[in-house]
């Protein structure tokens, strides 16, 4: 699991916005913006590009983590796709709950 510490040293990698952020566990621990997300995947913003196919896991601060692949790219992000799992629509709605609770307060 990355450190708070590691996450300050690479604040260059940091998405833009106010969406929350999470961490793309693959080769390597990378920091993104959650864009969108459902039971069926999410859009995260991202300068890293991995290979379609790419086993991932996100990890998101209120939701959990959960595992899924690369399934596109664009100059903005990365595409990921779950597998429409109860878990991954729990992981879908608890993202979007503490998303939705933040943007309250």
């Amino acid at each position: 699991m990355a450190s708070r510490l590691w996450l300050a040293r690479t604040e260059g990698l940091r998405p833009a916005g106010r969406r929350p952020l999470c961490l793309l566990l693959a080769d390597r621990p990378m920091p993104v913006a959650l864009r969108e997300v459902s039971g069926a995947g999410a859009w995260i913003e991202t300068s890293a590009r991995l290979a379609c196919g790419m086993p991932v896991q996100l990890r998101h601060p209120q939701a959990g983590t959960i595992s899924g692949e690369v399934v596109g790219h664009d100059k903005e992000g990365l595409r990921l796709a779950f597998d429409r799992s109860e878990s991954a629509v729990a992981f879908a709605l608890a993202a979007i709950t503490a998303d939705m609770s933040r943007a309250a307060g």
